[in-house]
Order: structure tokens, then sequence, then C-alpha cells
């Protein structure tokens, strides 16, 4: 196994972000067309925060009323703002990290995403999803 791997070669680089000003419509449209599961919220390219689907399906009622859909998206949206729901004070990595590094700190918090930065600015995202890849592509 390669020790000492840093984790800027296995994070993704093209990372789609919202900022706190979108609707959590948007989030929800990127979440289904872009398959991911957690968007950095950033201003300019610092991180603010991190949304997850999970945190977008706890204020949802789209699940459960699916005949109702566009009227739950109404709502949702002037109910609650990203700002409101996204994870604030996130937990980043550095590009240097090595990829160890970064699985004890998902292993230790029970996060399943940390956005990658470099002098504060976000470069990347890497995921539990990614972290499993390199480990298979090990053995």
């Amino acid at each position: 196994m390669r020790k000492r791997e840093p984790i800027s070669k296995i994070m993704s680089d093209n990372v789609i972000t919202l900022n706190s000003n979108d609707d959590l419509t948007t989030a929800e449209e990127l979440f289904k067309t872009h398959q991911i599961r957690h968007i950095p919220i950033v201003q300019g390219q610092k991180v603010i925060g991190m949304l997850s689907h999970t945190d977008l399906m706890r204020v949802s009622y789209a699940e459960t009323v699916e005949e109702f859909e566009t009227e739950v998206d109404v709502v949702l949206n002037s109910v609650f703002t990203i700002e409101q729901v996204m994870t604030k004070n996130v937990v980043t990595i550095e590009k240097t990290n090595t990829i160890r590094e970064v699985a004890e700190i998902l292993a230790a918090r029970e996060f399943h995403a940390l956005p990658v930065v470099e002098e504060g600015e976000l470069i990347g995202i890497v995921t539990t999803t990614d972290l499993i890849q390199f480990l298979l592509k090990q053995y």
C-alpha cells in the first residue's frame, strides 16, 4: 500500500458549489443531476458551509408527498434557506494531507465528505466513496 500519498491524488477537483443566496430547489436539482451527496457552500472561493443530501431530506417533505412535489418545493424554499440547513464550521483539509490522515478524520468524526482547500480556497472535495475506491485499487 502506498503510504504518505497526498489526498490530492484521489480528491475530485471538479466541485459543484452553491452560495448561501441560492435556494434549496437549486440544491436539490444539483444533487439529482450530478448524482452527488455533498455540496460545499462558498463565499467566493472560501468554504462557509456544507450541505448534504441528508440535510435537505431532513427538511423536505418531497419524498413523502410526491404528487404535491412542486408545492412542497415552494413551501420548502419559503420556509428554509441554505444557510439555515447547511452545516457551519466545516472541517477542511489541505491538499497535502495524506490519504491516511483524511481517513482518520472521516472515521473519527463520522463525516462523509471533506472540502479540500489550498491557502483557504476550495480546490476539491474528498468523499468516503473516493477513499473506498482508492483502497479497492490496493487489492
